[in-house]
């Protein structure tokens, strides 16, 4: 369970944002309501797909990112460079487990530097520091 220390940890980098069950579902939260969650979840893709352990595997959880995320008009299509969307078409056909680091980096610096200081500023955010806030008030005051 977060507590309020975390919460307002979680403003000094997203990092700790992502690596919270709580500080992620807010994030997500935020990034549906500017429309770009496709962003934290191509995120969170990469990071499962890198602790892929089958080569079986590695290939269809590859073809499923690129055909979620990458490709042209992909339902999640995510906003990346046009070389980085050409290596990894050129290389799906043989996907590594580091054929998405470049994008997710490039993801990665979007969210840090544009979604993650407006994500601060959201009311989301805001709520949730507030009821952390008060939780804490009420283990200080057990009358309440």
């Amino acid at each position: 369970r977060s507590n309020s220390g975390e919460t307002m940890a979680w403003s000094e980098s997203v990092d700790t944002v992502l690596a919270n069950k709580e500080g992620l579902a807010a994030f997500r939260t935020f990034l549906k309501s500017e429309f770009s969650e496709e962003n934290v979840e191509f995120w969170l893709a990469c990071e499962d797909f890198k602790k892929t352990k089958s080569s079986t595997k590695i290939a269809s959880k590859a073809r499923k990112i690129y055909s979620d995320f990458i490709q042209a008009d992909a339902p999640k299509e995510i906003n990346i460079d046009f070389h980085t969307k050409n290596d990894i078409s050129q290389n799906i056909s043989e996907p590594t487990l580091s054929c998405f680091d470049d994008a997710q980096r490039s993801i990665y610096c979007l969210m840090a530097k544009d979604s993650f200081p407006r994500f601060l500023r959201s009311e989301v955010y805001k709520e949730l520091v507030k009821k952390h806030q008060d939780r804490n008030q009420k283990r200080r005051l057990p009358f309440l």
